[in-house]
């Protein structure tokens, strides 16, 4: 790993981190609480504003609205164009042992067996993407790779090891399958994440077919959705990266 590549990534995890709730809103929560000790009155609504956020945002409500304001765009977008040849995996993180070892995270796991069944349906060959997440790492592609041999019996025809981003997936995957003679790929991605990787292929004129993977059911409002859990919290943060990721991609064009 490089050190631009390796100093562009911690930049964007740290900004991400300080930005992002919980810890962008714990920030100024605790700014906020400073000002108010200092005799800033209206510091003490912001303070309790940032806690409420962090809250709220730790309950299934508000996840399931992030998650739905992501997926919506899905259901509406048409597909036309020639029939999918292959079918695109695009990494999402890994899992570090506590013996120092590292294998694909809970999310591309998801992928890789959605893909593997995708493949088992279809018959067409894999291509898995994913560059280097942080120093010191194997490039997720090889991780994805031995593990569809491994976990599904299933090899992958393609690795792609260099992308950083979503973007890069598009661009290179597109290059190696259009040197195959492929002009459509299946690509496989959690329903959140897929709108945002549609676009990026489309910018490549590749036409992409979307394979969602665990789409969720829609906005819910009930009793118990109003209690404020970690993982729901964890999902939140997940969402809201994607709607910065999304927003830049729309200003970058």
């Amino acid at each position: 790993m490089n050190g631009a590549l390796e100093a562009s990534l911690a930049w964007r995890q740290t900004l991400a981190a300080l930005l992002l709730p919980p810890l962008g809103l714990l920030l100024l929560g605790g700014l906020a609480g400073l000002l108010a000790w200092r005799g800033r009155r209206w510091a003490g609504l912001l303070a309790a504003f940032a806690c409420l956020g962090v809250l709220l945002l730790a309950t299934p409500v508000a996840a399931s609205l992030l998650r739905w304001s992501l997926e919506r765009e899905l259901a509406a977008a048409p597909v036309s164009g020639p029939p999918p040849g292959a079918i695109i995996i695009l990494g999402a993180e890994v899992a570090h042992g506590v013996q120092g070892g590292v294998t694909v995270g809970p999310l591309t796991l998801e992928r890789l067996r959605a893909g593997a069944a995708l493949h088992r349906s279809t018959g067409l060959p894999l291509l898995v993407t994913a560059g280097v997440l942080a120093a010191g790492d194997p490039p997720l592609a090889q991780l994805m790779a031995a593990s569809l041999a491994e976990d599904f019996r299933t090899p992958a025809r393609w690795i792609e090891p260099s992308a950083a981003d979503t973007a890069q997936n598009a661009g290179l995957s597109a290059v190696m399958l259009r040197a195959d003679g492929i002009e459509a790929p299946y690509v496989v991605s959690h329903a959140w994440h897929l709108p945002r990787a549609l676009g990026a292929f489309a910018r490549r004129d590749f036409t992409a077919v979307p394979a969602p993977v665990m789409p969720g059911r829609g906005p819910a409002f009930g009793g118990a959705m109003w209690s404020p859990r970690a993982d729901n919290l964890a999902e939140s943060w997940f969402m809201l990266r994607e709607w910065v990721g999304r927003v830049f991609y729309a200003w970058r064009g």
